[in-house]
């Protein structure tokens, strides 16, 4: 399930590490993968009265939340194994470039699910990329060690988690249990819905709830959105995320939560406040992604795709966009959230010091 146990790589004075590039700097140096155990000749266990998986009513009706899912996950080892070669095939060289663009197709491998429920190792994730590597004019080595440093991060995550156990419900850094959060079941519920009036954000949010999965960028960004424009607290983003994400992982979806937020381990600068709109320009850049997840702007221009009240009357009506009606105004300014958010943070420093 990890690369190593949680306890076991340690810093020079014999503690846990807190900050991740020292972490990842000695993974990489002292980790070696062991070979493949053999398969084994039989498996022993409670034997179901029935091993047909439609017999077991496992699948959500009223509604069937999980209809979209065969659209884009095969469960099981054998789909881990044919998403793992795919991604090795020619994507991972890319990965440096591509990682950030929720608007390409294979820019990340898509893995987390199959690693969350053991359908895949990391251990056998870390022997086909460095077998990789270590193939003459195999592709670029560098793209590969940033994608091992994101396993390496889900380690990170364990080590976290080992030793805070309450990590999902508990700020890392002790100093935000002065954070002045805000309260708000309308904004939580319209963040939920992907109804934020923020495209980028939205595309996000309804891309979770029809794949249960969201990519890592727009991670952050939906994140940002929640904790620092609409100053809710992380607890609650990190819940909905839990309950709907197909990767859900104890560790990493708390101490990603955590990081977003401000209040966790290595999360320098813990006051930066993520623009949606110029994240959404840079790694959407196609619009792709936007128009993909909220087809209701597919027709507006580049230009306004993700600031629609920017638009004139005139383009918003040939798009066939009504702010409003067909899609919301934003929840809060821009720049008003941002404002609010620090002066939270300021909120915070005088609670903290006093």
């Amino acid at each position: 399930r990890l690369l190593t146990e949680p306890w076991e790589i340690q810093t020079n004075t014999g503690s846990y590490y807190k900050v991740f590039t020292p972490y990842w700097k000695a993974v990489r140096r002292s980790y070696d993968a062991p070979e493949a155990l053999a398969k084994p000749e039989r498996l022993d266990g409670p034997q179901p009265a029935t091993d047909a998986l439609e017999d077991w009513q496992l699948l959500p009706t009223e509604p069937d939340w999980a209809a979209a899912f065969p659209d884009h996950w095969t469960p099981g080892e054998a789909g881990a194994t044919a998403r793992l070669e795919a991604w090795l095939s020619g994507p991972i060289n890319r990965y440096d470039d591509d990682r950030n663009r929720p608007d390409l197709k294979d820019s990340t491998s898509g893995l987390s699910p199959h690693l969350r429920w053991g359908e895949v190792s990391p251990v056998r994730i870390w022997r086909a990329v460095k077998a990789i590597m270590e193939t003459p004019d195999s592709g670029d080595e560098g793209a590969a060690e940033t994608f091992l440093s994101e396993i390496v991060w889900r380690e990170f995550s364990y080590v976290l988690l080992f030793h805070q156990p309450q990590l999902a419900s508990e700020n890392y850094n002790k100093d935000f249990r002065h954070m002045p959060w805000r309260s708000s079941g309308d904004d939580y519920d319209r963040w939920c819905k992907g109804q934020t009036g923020y495209p980028i954000v939205d595309a996000g949010m309804r891309q979770l709830w029809a794949m249960g999965w969201m990519h890592n960028r727009v991670r952050m960004i939906t994140g940002s959105f929640l904790t620092k424009h609409l100053l809710l607290p992380w607890q609650e983003g990190e819940a909905w995320f839990w309950d709907t994400l197909v990767d859900a992982d104890p560790a990493s979806n708390a101490a990603s939560w955590q990081w977003v937020a401000g209040s966790g381990a290595d999360a320098a600068p813990y006051f930066r406040v993520f623009n949606p709109i110029t994240q959404g320009s840079k790694f959407d850049e196609t619009g792709a992604y936007v128009r993909e997840w909220c087809p209701e702007l597919a027709k507006l221009p580049d230009k306004f795709l993700h600031s629609p009240w920017e638009a004139p009357t005139a383009i918003l009506k040939n798009a066939g966009v009504e702010l409003g009606q067909t899609y919301p105004h934003p929840m809060v300014e821009h720049k008003a959230g941002r404002q609010r958010a620090l002066d939270a943070y300021d909120v915070l420093k005088e609670r903290r010091s006093a």
